[in-house]
């Protein structure tokens, strides 16, 4: 990593509380590199090698399984991914790759581990982010029990909204296909989803997504009683 980097990197979340001393020790040894878009970063199976902190640009989680993909998650800026794998020394359960030009933090797992048992700012950070993970994959698994398609999807375009700070007209990013595997649908059936939300406020424009009516879209989707968590 170059010196002009380092403090940029010191401002991420997972660093910016712990030592400097200690955090210089695990700069030292991380690299900062962009790859292009479609770059498979690391398979499932694989040892988690790294810790991925996404910088700029946009990666896709996804699992292989009777010869297609589904995606898991889409990971956008600034955020660490599959940061469980490399606490634990544990293989990686999900595979990576890069939707767009990315920048993309590789942090050596092992230097991570050291540094967590030396500083007590970082394991608080550490444990934050694991604990915010379980607790989106909470919120998915209840979307996908207790929400139909195009629940899902309106219950989708409205966490989105909320994360963009309310609102109501935004463009989505990646691919209409991976947005229906996140959503465990196919693009058809996501196609379906759009022309169902129309009649709930629902505007769709190629990638742009207006919500017009979001009083009338929130009584289909049945929003979770707690919001979305804060980042």
């Amino acid at each position: 990593m170059r010196i002009g980097e380092k403090p940029e990197i010191a401002r991420l979340p997972l660093f910016r509380e712990m030592a400097e001393k200690q955090r210089d020790i695990v700069l030292s040894g991380s690299y900062l590199q962009v790859f292009p878009p479609q770059l498979t970063l690391f398979e499932a199976g694989q040892g988690a090698d790294f810790l991925h902190v996404l910088v700029d640009g946009l990666v896709e989680l996804f699992v292989e399984g009777n010869g297609r993909d589904t995606t898991m998650r889409i990971v956008e800026p600034v955020s660490s991914y599959i940061l469980a794998a490399a606490v634990t020394d544990m293989p990686y359960l999900m595979s990576a790759r890069t939707l767009a030009s990315s920048r993309i933090l590789l942090v050596p797992a092992s230097q991570l581990r050291d540094a967590i048992r030396e500083d007590a700012a970082l394991m608080q950070a550490t444990m934050n982010e694991l604990a915010l993970w379980s607790r989106d994959l909470v919120r998915a698994l209840t979307d996908m029990k207790v929400r139909q398609s195009a629940e899902r999807l309106g219950n989708y375009l409205l966490e989105y909204s909320n994360r963009m700070g309310n609102r109501e007209q935004f463009e989505l990013r990646g691919e209409k296909r991976l947005l229906a595997s996140l959503l465990g649908m196919t693009p058809e059936n996501l196609s379906r989803a759009f022309s169902t939300l129309k009649n709930h406020g629902v505007a769709l424009d190629g990638a742009q997504v207006t919500i017009a009516n979001r009083e009338r879209l929130s009584r289909l989707a049945r929003p979770d009683l707690v919001p979305t968590d804060p980042r």
